[in-house]
């Protein structure tokens, strides 16, 4: 199951987020979330767990939870959309770019 954990102090790193899940079983990755430019933590990220038992028992005891002075929200994750939608250009031709009207 895909866990998604938000509410992250920027300071945590992967491998203290997977004791806090390894308590309740086995955990296959973590991975927080980096800004693409700076590198540093956006503040959320995913575990995931390959026991739905485990991993649903996890959802529920570590929700709430407070890590590095941050209060945990942790969620079943939901799958991604679907992202080639164009990223909201103007559709209605070239962005007016050389026009002489």
């Amino acid at each position: 199951m895909n866990i998604y954990v938000g509410n992250l102090s920027y300071e945590t790193q992967e491998d203290e987020l997977r004791e806090v899940f390894k308590a309740h079983g086995e955990v296959d990755s973590v991975n927080i979330i980096k800004d693409r430019y700076s590198g540093e933590s956006r503040g959320f990220g995913f575990v995931q767990m390959p026991n739905d038992d485990e991993a649903r028992t996890a959802l529920t005891e570590v929700n709430g939870v407070d890590l590095n002075g941050k209060t945990l929200t942790v969620n079943e994750a939901r799958p991604r959309n679907d992202r080639s939608g164009g990223g909201g250009r103007d559709r209605r031709g070239g962005g007016g770019r050389g026009r002489n009207w």
